[in-house]
Formats: C-alpha cells, sequence, structure tokens
C-alpha cells in the first residue's frame, strides 16, 4: 500500500521556484530515500508534507486519503512525524521535557512527570534509542539530541518518519547506530522517508529512491536495480569522479608548527596534551581521530578561538598562540570552521556581507568609517560565480541557502583570501558528491599553489583520499603518522582507537 503520495507538488518562493511539480510515492514499511543536491527542494518538499508550508499546486495522499496538511499538529494526527536537520530542542530541558512539550500528561492538574519519564524509557527501550530521560539537552552528545528528537515523533504516535539529512551532524560510529535503529523502527511497522545525498547510505539501508534535481522530479528507482555511479549521475546531471585526481605533492618549508601544545576544553579539563604537529607548504596534513579526542581544541587553539595553557603554534616562525582571532586571520591563516552556522556565518547577514565578514574594515571594502557597499557587493558576485554558490541574488539571507551553499560561501570567502596556512574543519559535512567534488579539487590546488592545508575530517575515506600525510590524534595527542598511500583504513582505525597494528587487545 502506498501510504505517501505527492503528485505535482509545486512550491514557489520570491525569486524561485523550490519545487516544479514533483511527484513522490512511498509504500508502507520501507525506507526510502529522497535524494539531490544541496538545493534541490529536499527539504521543502518534505516541510510541504509536514505542514510547515503549503503547496502553491498538486494534491497530497497519506493512505490513499486526499488531505491538506495545514500545519505540523495536523500531520502529527495524520501520523507523519519530523526529524529536522537542526534539532528543535530546548537546551536547559531535560530529554523527558523536550519530548513531551506540548503533549504533557497530567496528574491532578499538574505535569506527570514520572509518568512520563517511565513513558520515555520505554518507547527508548522498544526501539533501541538508549538516553536518559533525565539528562539534559546542553549536556548530551549531538548523536544523542538526535534521538531526542526521534522519540519526540514516536511519542506523538508518529507511523511515517521523515529523517532530513540525519547523518549530517553524527560520526561514523553513530551513524552505525541510527542505521540500525532505523531498521528497528521499519520492525515495528514504521515508514521512513530518507532526505539524503549520501549514497553509500542508500545503498545501504534503503529500499527504494526518488531523485529530484534542480527543484524538479527526475525518476524514481528501486535500490536493487541501481548503483552509485547511476544515482550519482541522476542526482548532479553529468557523471561525477569519486576519486580524487592530484599529483605527488611537493613539500617546501614549514608553515606551521607546534610544540608541545597543552589545551583545555570548555570543562577545564585537558583536551589536549603535549601535541606537537607541524604542516609544510605544498601539502595537505590530515587530521585521523574519533570525535572527542581533542581536534576541536586544537582547531580552535590555532586560530584564536581558544587560550592555550602553554606550549608553541608558530605561523612562518612567528608565534601565534593566544593571539586574538582577527590577529591570527591577518597574519595569514584561513579557517573553515567546524561548525558553519556558530563560526562560519551571521545567518541574518546578506550572502554579500558574509562574503567580506574577514576584510569588511580594509580598502577596497571600507574607507575609514564608511563602507564601500559597491565594491562589496561587486566582489561577492564574483565570487558566487566563481563557486558556484547558488543563491536567488546576493542579497539573500545567509540563513535561506542550503547547507551546501552555504558551505561554498564560507570556502569562497577563505580562499579567496590565499592565506598561507588554510584550516579545513569537516569541509565537505553535510554535502552532495557534487559539491564535495568541487571542494576537493579547491583543497588540492591550494596545496598545489604551494599553500599549506590542515584537514580535520571525520570521514577517515575523506582524509586517506585527500592527505599527503596523517597524524593519527587519540586522547589529544598526535599518537602516529601515516602516509595514506601505504596504509589501510583498519591500520588508521587500530591507531584511532589508541592501538598499534599488531598490538593485543586487554580483556
Amino acid at each position: 500500500m502506498n501510504v505517501v503520495e505527492m503528485k505535482g507538488i509545486t512550491k514557489r518562493f520570491p525569486g524561485i521556484v523550490a519545487n516544479d511539480n514533483i511527484h513522490l510515492t512511498v509504500k508502507e514499511g520501507e525506507i526510502h530515500a529522497l535524494l539531490g543536491e544541496n538545493g534541490a527542494g529536499k527539504s521543502t518538499l518534505m516541510n510541504v508534507l509536514f505542514g510547515l508550508y503549503q503547496p502553491d499546486e498538486g494534491e497530497i495522499r497519506i493512505k490513499g486519503n486526499k488531505v491538506e496538511i495545514t500545519g505540523p499538529n495536523m500531520a502529527n494526527e495524520l501520523g507523519i512525524g519530523m526529524v529536522h536537520q537542526h534539532f528543535m530542542l530546548v537546551d536547559p530541558f531535560t530529554v523527558t521535557e523536550n519530548i513531551i512539550l506540548g503533549e504533557e500528561p497530567t496528574k491532578n492538574g499538574l505535569i506527570d512527570k514520572a509518568k512520563a519519564e517511565e513513558e520515555v524509557r520505554s518507547i527508548s527501550e522498544r526501539y533501541g534509542l538508549r538516553v536518559d530521560p533525565k539528562a539534559k539537552i546542553r549536556d548530551i552528545s549531538v548523536g544523542m539530541q538526535q534521538r531526542v528528537e526521534i522519540l519526540k515523533t514516536l511519542y506523538r504516535g508518529a507511523d511515517i518518519l521523515i529523517f532530513d539529512e540525519p547523518t549530517a551532524v553524527l560520526s561514523p560510529q553513530e551513524i552505525d547506530e541510527l542505521i540500525q535503529i532505523m531498521r528497528n523502527l521499519v520492525k515495528e511497522g514504521k515508514t521512513i522517508i530518507f532526505i539524503t545525498h549520501k549514497l553509500k547510505e542508500i545503498m545501504r539501508i534503503c529500499n527504494a529512491v526518488t531523485i529530484i534535481r534542480r527543484g524538479k522530479y527526475v525518476d524514481r528507482v528501486e535500490v536493487n536495480e541501481t548503483d552509485e555511479n547511476q544515482l550519482a549521475s541522476m542526482m548532479v546531471g553529468r557523471e561525477v569522479s569519486f576519486a580524487v585526481d592530484k599529483e605527488e605533492a611537493k613539500p617546501d618549508r614549514t608553515v606551521l608548527s607546534i610544540k608541545d601544545l597543552h589545551v583545555l576544553n570548555s570543562r577545564k579539563m585537558e583536551a589536549v596534551k603535549g601535541l606537537d604537529l607541524d604542516v609544510r607548504a605544498g601539502e595537505i596534513v590530515g587530521i585521523a581521530g574519533v570525535d572527542g579526542n581533542g581536534q576541536t581544541e586544537l582547531l580552535e587553539a590555532i586560530t584564536g578561538l581558544r587560550k592555550v595553557q602553554s606550549g608553541s603554534i608558530q605561523l612562518n616562525e612567528q608565534e601565534i598562540s593566544n593571539l586574538k582571532p582577527r590577529s591570527v586571520t591577518k597574519k595569514g591563516v584561513g579557517h573553515i570552521p567546524e561548525d558553519r552556522h556558530r563560526r562560519g556565518l551571521v545567518l541574518d547577514f546578506s550572502v554579500s556581507e558574509n562574503m567580506v565578514l574577514q576584510t569588511y574594515y580594509q580598502p577596497p571594502f571600507s574607507k575609514v568609517f564608511n563602507m564601500n557597499y559597491k565594491n562589496v557587493d561587486q566582489y561577492a558576485q564574483k565570487l558566487v560565480q566563481e563557486f558556484d554558490v547558488r543563491t536567488p541574488d546576493i542579497y539573500t539571507p545567509s540563513r535561506a541557502l542550503s547547507g551546501g551553499n552555504q558551505q561554498k560561501a564560507i570556502i569562497a570567502r577563505e580562499v579567496d583570501r590565499d592565506p598561507d596556512l588554510l584550516i579545513a574543519a569537516q569541509p565537505t559535512r553535510g554535502l552532495d558528491v557534487g559539491a564535495i567534488e568541487f571542494i576537493h579539487k579547491r583543497l588540492i590546488e591550494q596545496r598545489d599553489k604551494g599553500k599549506a592545508v590542515l584537514l580535520m575530517s571525520l570521514e577517515l575515506e575523506e582524509v586517506l583520499k585527500l592527505s599527503d600525510r596523517i597524524a593519527v590524534i587519540y586522547e589529544g595527542t598526535i599518537v602516529g603518522w601515516v602516509d595514506p598511500a601505504n596504509t589501510s583504513e583498519e591500520e588508521v582505525g587500530l591507531l584511532m582507537a589508541g592501538r598499534k597494528p599488531g598490538m593485543e587487545v586487554k580483556q
């Protein structure tokens, strides 16, 4: 039985047609992928299904019945739940308080917290979603927060679940756990619509896939009748290369030199412990490690976002530890941050304004106290075209762009400044294969121009493909260096776990 049918859905916004006559059919009990590039219209289509947007044209049928979904409450009544890409949780509240918000059980006119916690615990155990009902959101990991979002939909009785880019913010281990959770949900009779652009995950977990490109319907195919190459071509509209084409590195002088570095995390515990690292001009050094082993604190220390307790950070033989971020930038450091929303963009600023966040106070963008907006806009327009940032215009607020186009805007700004050292943290997180291909080429171009590139990615495959040398980080220190050409994922994985190949595992 078809549980969801969307026919001829069109949704327009000022200056853009986000969905143009799109069709989607989802069968009961399947995991159905909605595949498309960043900005293709996937989230918009699902926001229509969840009632956040009203379609300008087309019809929706749920379990054969034609419906008009006027809002999320009606979607919930129809058994539709949505796990949003950017979680909608209240940080100071507990897990239970977030799950029951708006649907609180009461006893004698008061919220029955004991009953609510017991119900949350029961649902979490049933679906393999282990989470502490009493924990506060601000104290749990991103993966756990996502489980809370899933529990919110299950608590409200959803049997059609929409997952919007659910793996974009997860570590590889958390992705494996999520896939098992999705399988458990389907076994319990749920139907899942899985918005993604990660082809391996589609081939691994999904039954069928609908492809859309630039707001238009392309095709619906069964997963067992296709492969990654075909899906990539349909998604992007051209052949996509999964291999990284690069010549052998020609490293030169040392650009970044770190000696005996010690850095504390936000809880005042030592996250970086006596770390040594160097990056030379003309090479990409990759940092491989399980999330939470000091990578974030290391990069924040280099860029001036976190205080160094002791040790040395030198750029071009000049000490830069504990300089302010602007001073580090002016010394010749470009930074593609791990969190593009908190650290990469001012979301309510226009695309044009975001392009000059690092340089707005310098000529030709300002003179004395006056901004030259004509020059700012000309510069922004150049970068938008050169880096294929898809936006209605340069005056559009950055929050209106898709995640991939937000990332392209950041990379355009940082690369065009021509820094001696480019730090790329999770540069392709949440991006489609076409955007990943584009960004990989840009990073290699910087290397080939004689720049030093420091890459931090939780995608081990990406680190192995791009890096000329790999530093493996474990518990805040570099435990080994490996040559990508003469290693394997297994060998690097052992180092990431704190063990060397051949080392016995203690029982």
